[in-house]
């Protein structure tokens, strides 16, 4: 059985409405990605030293990064050779295959959030301005709520105008309480007051915001530094999960931002927004092999449920859906 037929097959068995995000989501992506694969397949007889080199820049045009690129070319030339294949029509289903394998390689890391089974859980939610920080936080929000979580967000960007307001909207669009202070305020100061709030209310989740500024690298690791300090002071073994928020569009600059964040403190999953507004989603793959940090959530669109669990196999059937589809039907 094909790697496409068996894909095909693992998707049927999930959620229709999963999958259709992921294909609509990835449209772009895929629409580019995916042309040129079948373009580079139509003009080669045979697999060779210029196929490979053509594939490799196609797949660093689509952000999936240059490390990551030349171990995933490496792979298919020795796949290629283990299978004796011949035609480049066969190699789409080893590139998926290869997709999926380096996503998943020696990871035990889930793409679950580290929900506490008793007691309160925190989140902290990372990023810089404009990457859809406060948006995530909204749409984490209501998927928590409808999985049957309590929950309660902390304002905790004090710094950009608007912040505060805008994390309330988002608060009174999915009914969920917001603590707060004024702009200006000390967030570490407000972290204590969410805590407190939250222990008290008996809140199965706390999601907590943060200031995205990046100008002042060293600022920005203090600040999150006294924060996290405030919230384990006040719940041992809190924050259960830092998520980082970065927008997809703008590609190889993500890769920095991680970076950073890394460094400032310590990242547990990505949230990766806007996937669906660019032609360059192999930033997924990237992120994953290069920062071994895995993508917990991406976003596929702008209605609050676009927010989707990351899958890998999900996401390959997004980039081939086509190509599937097309295989599934002549069987």
């Amino acid at each position: 059985m094909s790697f496409f037929k068996k894909l095909k097959e693992k998707i049927t068995k999930q959620t229709d409405s999963v999958s259709e995000k992921f294909k609509d989501g990835l449209s772009k992506t895929r629409n580019s990605f995916s042309e040129k694969v079948n373009d580079l397949v139509a003009r080669y007889r045979k697999v060779d030293e210029d196929f490979f080199e053509e594939l490799e820049e196609i797949l660093i045009a689509a952000d999936v990064g240059v490390s990551t690129v030349m171990e995933l070319i490496d792979q298919l030339k020795t796949e290629v050779k283990r299978r004796n294949i011949q035609d480049t029509k066969d190699v789409q289903a080893v590139i998926s295959e290869k997709l999926v394998d380096i996503y998943q390689c020696g990871s035990e890391q889930s793409s679950d959030l580290n929900i506490q089974s008793e007691g309160l859980t925190v989140i902290l939610i990372v990023g810089v301005n404009g990457a859809g920080k406060t948006t995530t936080i909204g749409k984490l929000a209501n998927r928590l709520k409808n999985e049957g979580k309590t929950v309660l967000l902390a304002a905790g960007d004090t710094f950009r105008a608007g912040a505060i307001d805008q994390l309330e909207v988002w608060g009174d669009r999915v009914g969920v309480d917001v603590i707060k202070q004024s702009e200006g305020s000390d967030p570490a100061a407000v972290m204590f007051d969410a805590v407190q709030a939250a222990k008290s209310r008996n809140v199965d989740v706390l999601l907590c915001d943060t200031a995205g500024r990046l100008q002042n690298k060293v600022n920005l690791m203090k600040e999150l530094e006294k924060v996290k300090r405030v919230i384990e002071r006040e719940l041992p073994g809190a924050p259960h999960e830092v998520l980082l928020v970065l927008d997809a569009t703008t590609g190889q600059n993500a890769m920095t931002q991680a970076k950073t964040f890394s460094e400032a403190t310590n990242v547990s999953g990505i949230v990766l927004t806007k996937l669906d507004g660019t032609a360059k989603g192999g930033i997924v793959l990237a992120i994953r092999n290069e920062l071994k940090i895995p993508v917990k959530f991406v976003g596929l669109g702008e209605k609050v449920d676009d927010l989707q669990q990351f899958d890998p196999e999900q996401y390959v059937y997004g980039l081939f859906s086509d190509l599937i589809e097309k295989e599934h039907e002549s069987e």
